[in-house]
């Protein structure tokens, strides 16, 4: 059924969007150009098919939702369970750049014991979420685990690459483990491994300090979620932002650990001298968050029909948006989503939005000769299990039209082999609109140049919509992997670009690229939690010029034109690698203007050659090897 929000009739609605499907087929808006996709089952990690191996013990479940859906139900024997979630585990945690997803979801029950817990690892491309309506009805006693990878040695262990998972919508309590781990929920994760939705009652660790060192971390993102029994151990992570989650207790920052709508969040306590030895923890804590608008989800109605419920848009949140027993917020059937599979097409997904269907990804890679055009208001792009989109002719990966209210979720935006010139782009043609009660909004999607395959693109991620909402978006322009490693490889000049006014960013993480990392040109925007690195492999400080008289790029430029803007916990660090002495005169860049103003920002110098000169139009102290900062600054101008 189509939506009554898309204006007209649904009749009226249906009828006008199958003459719009044919007027788009005939103008080449949608052909036959295939959408082919790879998704491997447990055991065959290079897979070319997504199909179901006969030769594995993981059961042929998730119907319509395909084979790498696995679904767990209560009454199966916990063996059963922990087999099958011990295969997938010892195929994904190496993963890093392989093909195979897998989204596991637990119906509503009881999973384990305090006797016999369920205790098993998440590796990459790996969502864990339970199918009840609120995390309480999905219980597990036992812990879901991120521990360091250790490479070559026990003296070179650490979580810095742990991406791409995430864990949603169910309650741990913890229980079970041997000896360093015993009774202790680790995440030891980074960027792109969000914690959403989640109870977790006991221990928790957000490092791995039971094996070898030195056990550096580089996340993260919590929302929506509740801890108690046990004070969150924050560890080495280096920075983190926790997001209208019920704390009981947080131990220490390093360099920027920011808390918005946190009960229980640490004070307020960022400081010039914050990160150095004695001095106070590098807390950013905000009361309230602006505006949300929490991710939707799968779950199983009381008639065990699939569903995807849609949290309702929040001002001044505090703490999780079902505190009071259940998250505002509409639910929709399974039947108002086009399931996109190894099957489908670029033809028929933008047949199926010109109808006024949703989309829901399942578990997979898939190339995409041609963009994919959402054109309706309110219309939800859920993906399952880290589906990952790859422009294969140097066209735009996906574009959203400026019509508010659509919301993407659980996607990664891979470049292709001929530059794009963005992945995404959100209201290419912008509508001077405003959007503040129907934000478009963007949860949990990445995007990579590099990294799994080699691509270009000029830019990642174009956001023109006034209002809309970045939560949890990462960017990165890869430092390793497919076709990383040289200036010439990889290029992409900018990871974000923001036009749009009223713009609101939690968890925002952009990442090495060639030119202004991020370009921030709307009025009244607002990021809260920043975090960038410099590109590591520039070659000479003449390839990196802003100006003739300006070293570098700044990781995050705020437009000339600018009047007003809030940022909040903004950090920028250097590693430059080629042993050549590159400078970047700033981190930040700005205009100075009463209404743009900055928060607890700050630059470190992790190690190699070169420097940063300041943290902001020239305020704040240099950082290199004769001083690796932090350099703080905690109020511009």
């Amino acid at each position: 059924m189509i939506r009554p929000e898309r204006l007209l009739a649904p009749r009226t609605i249906r009828r006008a969007g199958r003459a719009l499907a044919v007027a788009a087929a005939a103008l080449g808006l949608v052909t036959a150009s295939a959408l082919t996709a790879t998704a491997s089952a447990p055991g065959n990690a290079s897979g070319s098919t997504a199909h179901q191996s006969s030769a594995t013990s993981v059961p042929a479940t998730g119907g319509a939702l395909g084979p790498n859906v696995i679904v767990f139900d209560p009454t199966m024997a916990q063996a059963s369970i922990q087999s099958t979630l011990d295969t997938i585990a010892a195929q994904q945690v190496p993963n890093q750049f392989g093909t195979a997803r897998y989204a596991l979801l637990f119906k509503p029950g009881t999973y384990g014991s305090a006797a016999d817990p369920l205790v098993f690892q998440v590796g990459y491309y790996t969502s864990v979420a339970g199918l009840g309506l609120t995390p309480d009805r999905t219980v597990i006693n036992g812990s879901l685990d991120v521990y360091n990878q250790c490479l070559g040695s026990q003296s070179n262990c650490n979580a810095t690459d742990n991406f791409w998972r995430s864990v949603t919508n169910l309650t741990i309590n913890v229980a079970g483990g041997n000896g360093c781990q015993a009774n202790t929920e680790f995440w030891a994760a980074s960027q792109a491994a969000p914690l959403r939705r989640v109870v977790v009652n006991g221990n928790v660790s957000l490092m791995d300090y039971c094996d070898g060192s030195p056990d550096y971390a580089s996340g993260g993102f919590i929302a929506d979620s509740r801890f108690t029994g046990g004070t969150v151990i924050n560890g080495s992570q280096q920075q983190y932002i926790t997001r209208d989650t019920d704390l009981d207790g947080w131990t220490n920052g390093v360099w920027n650990q920011v808390f918005c709508g946190d009960p229980g969040a640490p004070a307020q306590s960022f400081a010039a001298n914050s990160g150095d030895p004695g001095g106070p923890a590098p807390y950013t804590t905000l009361a309230t968050c602006p505006v949300t608008k929490e991710a939707p989800y799968l779950y199983l109605d009381d008639s065990g029909q699939y569903r995807v419920f849609v949290p309702s848009l929040q001002k001044s949140s505090s703490g999780p948006t079902w505190a009071a027993g259940q998250t505002p917020g509409t639910s929709l059937p399974l039947s108002r989503f086009y399931v996109v599979n190894a099957a489908s097409t670029v033809a028929q997904i933008n047949t199926a939005l010109l109808l006024g269907d949703d989309l829901l990804f399942t578990p997979g890679v898939y190339d995409v000769p041609r963009t994919i055009h959402v054109l309706w208001p309110n219309t939800e792009i859920v993906g399952l299990g880290f589906p990952t989109l790859v422009p294969t002719n140097g066209n735009v990966t996906m574009d959203v039209a400026d019509t508010g209210g659509t919301t993407l979720s659980g996607l990664i935006f891979d470049a292709g082999p001929v530059k794009s010139p963005a992945l995404l782009d959100v209201a290419p043609l912008p509508i001077p609109v405003n959007h503040a009660a129907d934000p478009i909004s963007v949860d949990d999607v990445f995007f990579r140049v590099g990294g799994a395959t080699a691509g270009t693109a000029t830019d990642a991620f174009v956001d023109n919509s006034d209002d809309s909402i970045l939560d949890d978006v990462w960017i990165w322009r890869a430092d390793h992997g497919a076709g990383a490693g040289t200036w010439t490889s990889d290029q992409s000049d900018t990871g974000l670009v923001v036009n749009g006014n009223g713009v609101t960013a939690y968890g925002l993480a952009v990442e090495h690229f060639q030119k202004n990392e991020t370009v921030w040109n709307g009025q009244r925007g607002t990021v809260v939690f920043f975090q960038n690195e410099n590109p590591y492999e520039v070659p000479n400080q003449a390839s990196w010029m802003a100006s003739p008289t300006q070293n570098g790029y700044p990781a995050f430029l705020v437009g000339d034109r600018v009047k007003t803007f809030q940022g909040y916990g903004m950090g920028s660090y250097t590693f430059f690698n080629q042993g050549v002495d590159i400078q970047n005169s700033m981190a930040f860049q700005a205009p100075t203007a009463p209404g743009v103003q900055f928060h607890d920002i700050l630059t470190v110098f992790l190690t190699g050659s070169g420097g940063i000169q300041s943290v902001i139009n020239g305020k704040g102290a240099a950082v290199s090897s004769a001083f690796v900062g932090p350099s703080d600054v905690v109020s511009y101008p």
